[in-house]
């Protein structure tokens, strides 16, 4: 009965730290994702600025005819 008990003990403990070992690796993940996800933003903004730009300067350029 003691053999078993401190099995399962053991048994609880290895659990747990898997348990916190990958909660601390979820926070971690979330994080990167979170951080990925505002430079896609900021890319994606620096994109709407060039592409106005072009735009601006393409309907500035003079006909040649």
């Amino acid at each position: 009965m003691e053999t078993e008990l401190k099995s399962l003990e053991d048994k609880v403990f290895q659990l747990l730290r898997l348990y916190q070992d990958k909660s601390t690796e979820n926070k971690k993940l979330r994080k990167e994702l979170a951080d990925s996800h505002a430079h896609c933003e900021k890319l994606n903004e620096k994109i709407h600025v060039t592409v106005d730009r072009l735009e601006t300067l393409l309907l500035n350029i003079p006909d040649n005819e």
